[in-house]
């Protein structure tokens, strides 16, 4: 029987550091043995609020406990993929194991930072590929010199751990599924119906993942009642409900308010679960499972995260795990 492995999602975009730290921390009490980390520039909505820097915070949480972390981080422009490769190998090789990074071609929410121009999907899946093709390099201790899409002269890595970091593929729709499974370690994917995540996994194998894990992150929303559960995810999460094509593109915080604002509370079912009931969420979750899902990762869009995580802890992972 395969071991399902079960992540609290920390949102950076919703949450102080600090208080992602606790959570993290009460994760670990509950049950969960991992966690999935955001790594924004900015927040997908004003009323969201924060956007601290995950790699500050991996350190220390990664120290505070004993879970396996994971991040999705988009290398080529805000990030030089030399440095990402350096950020990675450090990490491993404090915690062996303990920590792996999903690889996408990003969002100009983040990436416009640099002013740099915003190169078509297409273009960006081209430059994602040298970038990890950099960092696969760099991890076994390679000098790199490449002149492509992205520029690198004369890097080598001297801290590294002794095996190489897993690098997972993000995919949003079967397209880059099929593609991330030439790749790819692994593939992590949004929660979407049964009939939609099927077509989303057997693209990854058809493509080259078979036999690979799939990540899965849950965007659920779980309060105290239906309504405040309802609430609660049109609150924080009615920016992000759209086609990924569409969110690709959009520069501000702002301008995701603009779009969500025509979102109404009955809209979010179509794609947050929303529940108060423990056993109704336990049901989705093992439909995943069933799917072909082996690691997943819990995101409550929701600011009230302590309930949640007592809860789940309670009446969730132990008949999943």
């Amino acid at each position: 029987m395969t071991t399902i492995r079960i992540g609290y999602h920390a949102s950076h975009e919703q949450f102080k550091p600090s208080e992602l730290l606790r959570y993290a921390g009460l994760a670990q009490q509950a049950g969960f043995t991992d966690i999935l980390t955001s790594d924004h520039f900015f927040p997908w909505s004003e009323t969201q609020g924060e956007s601290g820097f995950a790699w500050s915070w991996l350190g220390a949480a990664m120290q505070a406990t004993n879970l396996h972390f994971g991040i999705v981080n988009a290398p080529g422009q805000r990030y030089h993929p030399a440095i990402i490769a350096q950020a990675v190998a450090t990490l491993c090789e404090m915690f062996p194991r303990r920590f792996w990074i999903a690889a996408g071609s990003g969002q100009f929410l983040n990436e416009h930072i640099t002013a740099e121009r915003w190169p078509a999907k297409d273009e960006r899946n081209q430059r994602l590929m040298e970038c990890i093709e950099i960092m696969r390099a760099l991890w076994k201790g390679e000098s790199v010199t490449h002149n492509g899409l992205v520029q690198v002269f004369d890097a080598k890595l001297y801290t590294l751990p002794d095996y190489l970091p897993t690098v997972v593929g993000a995919a949003l729709t079967e397209k880059t599924a099929r593609w991330v499974g030439s790749w790819a370690d692994a593939m992590i994917t949004t929660s979407r119906p049964p009939a939609e995540l099927k077509k989303m996994i057997d693209a990854f194998r058809e493509g080259g993942g078979e036999g690979k894990p799939v990540y899965l992150k849950v965007q659920l929303s779980f309060d105290k009642d239906m309504a405040s559960a309802v609430r609660g995810a049109h609150s924080q999460w009615r920016n992000n409900i759209f086609a990924s094509s569409l969110l690709s593109d959009i520069r501000s915080p702002s301008g995701f308010d603009a779009v969500g604002i025509v979102v109404r509370p009955e809209d979010m079912s179509a794609a947050v679960r929303i529940s108060d009931s423990p056993d109704q969420h336990l049901e989705w979750l093992s439909a995943d499972i069933a799917a072909g899902v082996t690691q997943l990762y819990l995101h409550n869009v929701n600011l009230n995260q302590q309930p949640f995580i007592e809860a789940f802890g309670e009446k969730v992972l132990p008949h999943l795990a």
